[in-house]
């Protein structure tokens, strides 16, 4: 059996690596990241995701106790969150359009969406995003209920990831998801409750299980399109699901208007 201070090191361990892996914060885990290392630590990307949100509806708080607008403050509160992730998920979701829209053989596509430039489909897409969320945010408008719906989307969207990971296999030997490896069993479990707890408490009941529908479906397209273009997942398609989770989240809570 594990002693209670070293259980509590993994732990910590493990959470410092997840932050360190969806942030730019300097909060890097002395565990090694070899030996599945990585893969272990992903139960804790929806807590690093929890962050995430409490940052972006502090700056939204900030924001409106200065008599900004909800559309202003919601769109400080998107340029956090974008900062404090180094855009990752962003960069994702475009090179993901770009590659799986604009090549024609499995090749082209890596090809594409390893090459840091952006093309037409890539700003498309995060126009897209940043619109959608934006709006939805605005919409809201009450600061309490934007702080709930993005803790809810920056950690339910992150929940899903290593069950992504887990059921559909790299489509590269050397990318980034591929070096992480594919998380257990446990690691994706948790992750799963601890996203379904955050909407639950959040959202509500009835609108944590649309929101669980909704990512779940769009995790299954979006594994398919992955699959069958490229021949499994990559980074940035993670990042993708990543986006499409915020999204999918951040439009259930605006047109359910929670917190009103």
């Amino acid at each position: 059996m594990m002693p209670h201070n070293e259980f509590l090191r993994d732990i910590v361990a493990d959470l410092r690596m997840a932050a360190s892996f969806v942030t730019i914060l300097p909060v890097a885990s002395p565990k090694p990241a070899a030996d599945g290392a990585i893969a272990r630590a992903t139960w804790a990307l929806p807590v690093a995701g929890l962050l995430v949100g409490i940052a972006g509806a502090f700056v939204y708080k900030i924001a409106s106790r200065f008599g900004l607008t909800p559309n202003l403050a919601a769109l400080l509160a998107l340029a956090a969150t974008a900062l404090i992730t180094g855009a990752l998920h962003e960069d994702g979701l475009a090179d993901t359009v770009d590659g799986l829209g604009g090549g024609r053989t499995r090749e082209r596509k890596l090809e594409i969406m390893r090459d840091s430039r952006i093309g037409s489909y890539g700003v498309c897409a995060l126009i897209l995003s940043f619109g959608l969320r934006w709006s939805a945010l605005a919409a809201i408008a009450n600061p309490w209920a934007v702080a709930l719906a993005l803790c809810a989307a920056h950690t339910a969207a992150r929940a899903g990831v290593p069950a992504f990971m887990s059921l559909v296999t790299p489509a590269r030997p050397d990318g980034l998801s591929a070096s992480a490896g594919s998380p257990p069993g446990r690691s994706v479990a948790i992750a799963i409750a601890v996203g379904t707890l955050a909407l639950a408490l959040t959202l509500g009941p009835g609108k944590a299980l649309v929101s669980v529908i909704l990512l779940s479906l769009a995790g299954l397209i979006l594994a398919r399109l992955a699959i069958r273009q490229i021949g499994g997942q990559t980074g940035d398609i993670l990042g993708a699901f990543e986006q499409l989770g915020e999204i999918l989240i951040l439009l259930v809570a605006a047109a359910f208007q929670i917190g009103r």
